[in-house]
């Protein structure tokens, strides 16, 4: 199945990519080929936007949905501390040892094919999760982290491509939609568990989405799209300070959100809140994160020089709010969610922003996210698991106060660096 091309989705299409019609020297000379409606256009790019928004809605349900019912899966399965500070890192280390194959995948079988299998990658890894008990958990944990590493890295690449006069509005809306994915999974795991009694079901729940989600990219994935590959040989990233850069903030401010992710409802049933509240202030967080996430790259391109002030300010925002949410009193809570989610949506979309700037074609976006993704997620992980190893020997919350502020000044000084206007040497 074919779509038309239009203007806004113009992409280069290998020659070998389509056939070629028989030379008949008696065949009436070829007319051009009619542009496409405006409305057949429109409806061509609704369709790869709306396939976009709906992969990014899945890359966080994984990864939020568990928190809240953390107690509740360890009075079940028996499981230490150590064991669910290790649950709730393992997602995001899949996502940084995963990574690294996106762009392989691509080139083999085509992005929209990888984005596909990753999207039922994802279903089968969130149904899994609520078979099996323990062991099922932890299986079907690794392999909807592993779809979500995929998928991440290549969204941005398709931004630089199809969208290149367009890559904050579009990296601001696939983040918008990736907020609301985690903003829904906090806030609805404890009603569907409380609905159906059961944990299991709470988690496998939301192998539903991605189900949807793969049904609305599946005319992508048929079109078989393919890109050439550039002849010119780019400089190995990992000899490039810059890539380093945007990889050093991509995994230090990531690993904030885990943290968060992770370890914030428990801190705060610890403090004296139920289950259910503490998920909903969760979800209020991320709910927050949406107007950032849109907005922080909009504002750094319009009114910023580049995109250092922007940065300090988000993160400021960030560490600020989780400070507060640890240690100011409860009657004060929803206060401190206001600027903590006001800063995790806006270092993350400027995270995917710096991987798209920076990069001066998207053959070299997709291996800068590849890099940023992998390598910078594996950084992430360290932090939601330094706080559950701390928490367990010293039975103490301040150490997610103190993981907080130290990975907030490292994503500081990287996010100074990459911030600056400037591109990535393709030589």
């Amino acid at each position: 199945m074919t779509y038309p091309r239009s203007a806004a989705l113009e992409r280069p299409i290998a020659d070998a990519a389509l056939p070629c019609p028989q030379e008949n020297a008696a065949a009436p000379a070829p007319t051009r080929p009619k542009a496409a409606a405006p409305a057949t256009r429109a409806r061509t790019t609704l369709l790869l936007v709306a396939g976009m928004a709906l992969i990014a809605l899945n890359l966080r349900p994984a990864l939020t949905s568990l928190s809240p019912l953390l107690n509740e899966v360890r009075l079940a399965t028996g499981l230490s501390a150590a064991a669910a500070g290790l649950l709730t890192t393992l997602p995001v280390l899949c996502l940084g040892l995963f990574a690294p194959l996106a762009p392989r995948l691509a080139r083999r079988i085509g992005a929209e094919r990888a984005l596909l299998a990753a999207l039922i990658a994802l279903a089968a890894g969130s149904a899994l999760r609520g078979v099996a008990g323990a062991p099922g958990l932890f299986a079907g944990t690794v392999l909807a982290g592993a779809a979500i590493g995929v998928a991440g890295v290549l969204l941005p690449g398709l931004v630089k491509r199809d969208f290149p006069d367009k890559a904050e509005l579009m990296t601001g809306l696939y983040t918008l939609a990736l907020c609301l994915g985690a903003a829904a999974a906090a806030g609805l795991t404890v009603p569907v568990h409380d609905a159906s009694g059961s944990w299991e079901i709470g988690l496998a729940f939301w192998a539903l989405p991605a189900v949807a989600a793969a049904l609305v990219w599946l005319p992508q994935a048929r079109a078989g799209r393919t890109v050439p590959v550039d002849a010119t040989r780019p400089r190995p990233l990992w000899r490039d300070k810059l890539a380093w850069q945007v990889t050093g903030y991509m995994g230090l401010q990531s690993s904030h959100a885990y943290v968060v992710f992770g370890w914030l409802p428990v801190i705060l049933i610890d403090r004296g809140l139920s289950p259910l509240a503490a998920g909903f202030v969760l979800s209020v967080t991320t709910m927050i994160q949406l107007s950032t996430a849109f907005g922080a790259p909009w504002l750094a391109s319009r009114f910023c020089r580049d995109q250092r002030a922007v940065i300090a300010i988000m993160l400021a925002m960030s560490t600020v709010g989780f400070l507060g949410l640890v240690f100011a009193p409860l009657s004060s809570l929803w206060f401190w969610t206001v600027p903590l989610g006001l800063g995790l949506g806006g270092t993350f979309s400027m995270g995917l922003t710096l991987i798209v700037l920076r990069a001066p074609n998207a053959q070299l976006a997709a291996q800068l996210s590849g890099m940023a993704q992998g390598f910078g997620y594996l950084f992430a992980s360290t932090g939601p698991l330094l706080v559950g190893l701390g928490h367990d020997l010293l039975r103490d919350w301040r150490i997610a106060a103190l993981v907080y502020v130290v990975y907030g000044g490292g994503a500081l000084l990287c996010g100074m660096a990459a911030g600056r206007k400037r591109q990535i040497a393709v030589h």
